[in-house]
C-alpha cells in the first residue's frame, strides 16, 4: 500500500489527484477508485493500477 495526501478532489466531476508521500508524484483518482469519501488534504492509503493514461490510484482509503 502506498501512502499519500489528497491534493485535489472535485465531487461534482468525480475525480482528483493523490500526491504520493515518498516520491511527491501525483496520481489520478476516479470516484470509482474510492473506498472512503475523501476531501482535499486527507491522508490516504492506496494501490496503483494501470489506466488509459498511466497509473491511477485505486482502493483509496482514509489513513
Amino acid at each position: 500500500m502506498n501512502q499519500g495526501t489528497i491534493k485535489f478532489f472535485n465531487d461534482e466531476k468525480g475525480y482528483g489527484f493523490v500526491k504520493d508521500a515518498e516520491t511527491g508524484q501525483d496520481y489520478f483518482v476516479h470516484i470509482s477508485g474510492l473506498v472512503d469519501e475523501v476531501r482535499e488534504n486527507d491522508e490516504v492509503t492506496y494501490d496503483l493500477q494501470e489506466g488509459r493514461k498511466g497509473l491511477n490510484a485505486v482502493n483509496v482509503k482514509l489513513a
